[in-house]
């Protein structure tokens, strides 16, 4: 069991960290996503390779005894957003990092425009102006479920449920996209 005082470590590192293009793709996934640490992504790596180990596992059953489990996979994959309802097992094996990524809160807050950036999404979520379902979460790793989706927003208590809050009149009021005519006018 383990001592409940003691957190236990919930990545793997990388077998060759110091190599180059491993070191600029996880520098890449840190940008994009607004991670604070290669630690982050270590954990999802460990998430997706659980996933898809247990679809390798299954794949090498017979068809009968892995029937329940590889729906139970499906079902728990198909809840997390990250494998639609009419997927198979192969499709576990052909997940990536980026699908993982894609499901954090902190990703989805920065793409229903609640903030105006992805490190912005963070920081609104760490200050607990972010909500599911009325319900404060503070986690910028939290894996939104898929029926959990819609009811993102601010949370109640939060200032930015005034529709008068600068940040929010900024995060609602889209950049306008730079025409030829504007440019024609102000080179004049």
């Amino acid at each position: 069991m383990g001592d409940p005082k003691r957190q236990r470590k919930k990545f793997d590192t990388p077998r060759f960290p110091w190599q180059m293009d491993t070191l600029d793709a996880e520098l890449k996934l840190l940008g994009q996503y607004g991670l604070r640490n290669k630690r982050e992504i270590w954990r999802h790596k460990t998430l997706l390779s659980k996933y898809r180990g247990i679809g390798r596992s299954l794949l090498g059953m017979s068809v009968e005894e892995r029937s329940e489990q590889e729906k139970q996979l499906l079902n728990r994959l198909n809840r997390l957003g990250i494998l639609s309802e009419e997927a198979a097992l192969d499709d576990v094996l052909d997940l990536t990092l980026g699908d993982i990524l894609e499901r954090r809160l902190q990703t989805l807050v920065f793409q229903r425009g609640l903030s105006q950036s992805i490190q912005q999404a963070r920081q609104l979520i760490a200050h607990g102006h972010i909500a599911i379902d009325g319900r404060r979460v503070s986690s910028p790793s939290y894996l939104v479920l898929r029926d959990e989706e819609e009811k993102l927003s601010y949370s109640p208590k939060s200032p930015l449920t005034d529709p008068d809050h600068p940040l929010t009149k900024a995060a609602s009021i889209p950049a306008e996209p730079v025409s030829e005519s504007n440019e024609e006018n102000s080179h004049e």
